[in-house]
């Protein structure tokens, strides 16, 4: 913390806070969180650890400060035998301009043995990231916090007064996807898909992207029913597959329940089911998915599906498979659902995008083709023909 003494003191509230749906009072300042406490006692280990990283959330005020101060303190993972996690970085935007970016060095450290699963946590010191050369002027500005880190938001200090930014008038986009949503192999929070159609279509984003957890979780349906919002997207298939979760038969009705769900708290909203995009690995063979585990003992993660083709006759799920069904749905509801729209994940990135932009540990887009599906989406939902035309 600066030794300074003209450093003002602003308390983290609710109304700082943008595309977070509850926050939580813990021992060491605001925990954001991306789905309501109700929700959250319905989830396992894997769910609560995806919901509780900031992905989309950010602080948004006004002030004409030309330094700011954010005490944090992240959650950082350390894989026992993994090659590490890239670190979680804050970006500041100046009236929606990036002007700065940091990260936290300190803060708690859990280490997962990988072959046993057993966790070691330590707490260490709080982080102060530091934002100076700021416009002396009133400017809104927003901090992005890490789409891949746990924060707990401490203490923010400034060297003028800060207010809540005022409305931004823009529609309320309302997303719910896998950890590709949630920003995977992302270099930035601005620079998850999501966030880069968000910011091409005029939007304000409320990401419900979790990594490993789009499964249809009927209190995710539930969340997303409750939730204001002007545009409603359901990207389904992946995790379904890997995790090999349900057969065909389970799979359209609980698919018709997750949208049923959704429309008693949105009956006319565009809503957009969006099918996976390309990953070969599962295209026809099922789960589960596993770590390829050659490629981490030279140190490099990858995945690898483990299941057998010829059991997709026995109603195994399949890319191929989850799509078709997924077009099938969707043109059955259409008939008295107008407002309900469908995306091939293929238009979003394909064989040609794979051919150009190989996904790295075989599951996960890297940083350009995160760029490219966000660009792809924003044209075709955000465009004219769109769901999501203005």
């Amino acid at each position: 913390m600066s030794t300074q003494h003209n450093w003002i003191s602003t308390p983290i509230t609710a109304d700082l806070l943008r595309g977070a749906l509850d926050l939580e009072r813990t021992g060491h300042g605001l925990l954001p969180h991306r789905l309501p406490a109700w929700a959250r006692a319905h989830a396992d280990a894997q769910l609560s650890g995806a919901e509780s990283q900031p992905s989309g959330v950010r602080l948004a005020f006004r002030t004409g400060a030309t330094e700011l101060e954010l005490d944090v303190l992240p959650t950082k993972l350390v894989y026992l035998g993994g090659p590490p996690r890239p670190v979680g970085v804050y970006e500041l935007l100046v009236d929606g301009r990036l002007s700065g970016r940091a990260s936290a060095t300190t803060g708690i450290t859990v280490t997962v043995d990988m072959s046993t699963g057993a966790t070691t946590n330590h707490l260490g010191p709080v982080s102060t990231l530091r934002f100076t050369s700021l416009p002396d002027h009133l400017t809104n500005i927003e901090i992005w916090l890490p789409h891949n880190e746990r924060t707990e938001l401490v203490a923010l200090r400034s060297n003028a007064p800060i207010e809540p930014a005022p409305a931004t008038g823009n529609r309320v986009w309302l997303h719910h996807g896998s950890s590709i949503s949630h920003g995977s192999n992302a270099e930035n929070p601005t620079e998850t898909w999501p966030a880069l159609a968000a910011a091409s279509g005029a939007v304000d984003l409320v990401n419900l992207g979790f990594g490993g957890s789009a499964l249809l979780d009927p209190f995710v349906a539930r969340t997303m029913r409750d939730t204001p919002a002007d545009l409603i997207s359901v990207k389904i298939g992946i995790n379904l597959v890997n995790l090999d979760l349900m057969r065909l038969r389970a799979f359209a009705p609980a698919v018709n329940g997750f949208l049923d769900t959704i429309r008693d708290g949105h009956p006319t909203t565009p809503l957009l089911l969006i099918s996976p995009i390309l990953c070969p690995i599962h295209e026809d063979t099922p789960g589960p998915g596993a770590f390829d585990l050659t490629a981490l003992a030279g140190g490099r993660l990858q995945f690898v599906a483990t299941g057998d083709p010829a059991e997709t006759s026995a109603g195994k799920l399949t890319l191929t498979v989850i799509r078709a069904e997924l077009a099938r749905i969707a043109l059955q509801r259409v008939a008295t659902d107008p407002n309900l729209h469908y995306l091939d994940g293929l238009d979003l990135y394909g064989e040609a995008d794979f051919a150009e932009f190989p996904l790295p540990d075989r599951l996960h887009p890297d940083a350009a083709t995160h760029r490219r599906i966000g660009e792809r989406f924003a044209r075709l939902a955000f465009g004219p023909e769109g769901a999501f035309a203005a």
